[in-house]
């Protein structure tokens, strides 16, 4: 792996990413659309980070922050460049934003099922709440 680039992402990255999310990111989400990516950077233009290796995109993850909670999403690694750093660098870039906000804590969303997952987010230091359930309503 060449050096790693850390950046926030910007429209022209969205076909790439939502192409990159069917290779590498776990489930999908009712947003994984071109229209979805583009209305959450038209929001927070800075909480989509990318990692890149050589100009390749290698990882991403969500890092929204609403003025009362530090959200994390799509958390997703090219199967080729796990276990390799990429997801260190992105959630450290992430806290790091969050902490330039005045986040307090960082709130990740894991699919259940996903026990590669479970494993990364524990090595960064983040640990599961049980005693909390995600209730979701579709809105259209």
């Amino acid at each position: 792996m060449t050096q790693l680039l850390v950046r926030a992402a910007t429209p022209a990255d969205l076909d790439a990413v939502l192409a990159f999310w069917k290779i590498a990111a776990e489930g999908t989400s009712i947003s994984d659309d071109t229209d979805g990516v583009a209305r959450l950077l038209a929001r927070d233009p800075e909480s989509l980070l990318l990692a890149e290796d050589g100009g390749e995109l290698v990882g991403t993850v969500i890092a929204g922050f609403d003025g009362w909670r530090a959200s994390l999403y799509r958390l997703a690694v090219l199967p080729s460049h796990r276990r390799r750093g990429v997801s260190k660098a992105l959630l450290e870039a992430a806290e790091e934003r969050f902490v330039k906000l005045g986040g307090r804590r960082g709130d990740a969303m894991v699919l259940e099922a996903n026990e590669v997952a479970h494993h990364a987010w524990a090595a960064a230091g983040y640990e599961r709440e049980d005693h909390w359930r995600r209730w979701v309503k579709a809105l259209v």
